[in-house]
């Protein structure tokens, strides 16, 4: 059996704010890899750093010192033109607000990275995005606007957006933060499906309820790693079928909204 590639890799990470005349260090050699096919949460509480070192993985900023390599890429080098292009084609984002053009199709919006992607490496926009549509159980929504759509189904979307590149790495920012507990459930039961196909996941949280889907943990505090274990994760699609098995498969307002304006 081969091994597997890493992803990601984060050494020696440091991040320092010039607040005043005050230092902030809100990142103090952070050291950790990501292996392809991985699916990890990384977790803290607020000021722990975790925001900060989700933007310099996201390629949203740079670190003060250390190196972050990406798919073979040393990110912490590259001028700002080069940087947004691997944003655009190695790393596909999932936020807690799902960040869709509200005038815009579920296609188009899915669609929306392919234009961005100055490599063209994907010629048939469409069709990759109605590709990544169906990927996610969206296939008969591709004509719907975000407000025709429960608040699942736009993250839904966005993890469609996000894998329409077929990017390195998904990183996901509080993903269900907007969601009830079973859309929650449903979303990352989803998570496990595309992590079970190989895709390679990072989850920042501060639930421990979505952490539990995750098959790695990476907690942080004052800008340092405390923890960073593997888990044998919960299973999503179980939890699910509890849920409904106790009745909680009744729609939600969301969803009576949403099939008012169908």
């Amino acid at each position: 059996m081969s091994e597997k590639r890493a992803v990601i890799k984060v050494r020696e990470i440091r991040k320092t704010y010039q607040m005043g005349k005050t230092k902030v260090h809100a990142l103090q050699g952070v050291d950790f890899t990501v292996l392809q096919g991985e699916l990890v949460a990384i977790m803290g509480a607020s000021g722990s750093g975790k925001s900060t070192l989700m933007n310099i993985i996201g390629g949203l900023d740079y670190p003060t010192s250390g190196s972050y390599v990406l798919d073979d890429i040393e990110i912490s080098k590259l001028g700002k033109n080069d940087l947004a292009d691997i944003r655009n084609q190695k790393i596909g984002f999932v936020f807690q607000g799902f960040n869709l053009l509200a005038r815009t199709s579920a296609l188009e919006n899915t669609e929306l990275p392919l234009l961005y992607d100055r490599s063209n490496r994907i010629k048939k926009h469409r069709e990759a995005a109605r590709r990544s549509l169906e990927r996610v159980g969206l296939g008969d929504r591709a004509d719907h606007h975000p407000n025709e759509l429960s608040g699942g189904q736009q993250q839904r979307v966005a993890i469609a957006r996000a894998l329409v590149t077929n990017p390195a790495l998904v990183l996901a920012d509080e993903p269900t933060g907007n969601l009830d507990s079973r859309t929650t459930v449903e979303v990352m039961k989803l998570f496990q499906e595309l992590n079970d196909e190989g895709v390679t996941i990072i989850l920042v949280t501060h639930e421990d309820e979505v952490a539990r889907y995750a098959k790695r943990i990476v907690e942080l505090r004052d800008g340092k790693i405390i923890r960073d274990v593997p888990q044998e994760p919960d299973s999503a699609a179980d939890d699910l079928a509890e849920l409904v098995a106790r009745g909680a498969d009744d729609p939600t307002i969301e969803e009576l909204e949403t099939a008012d304006a169908d």
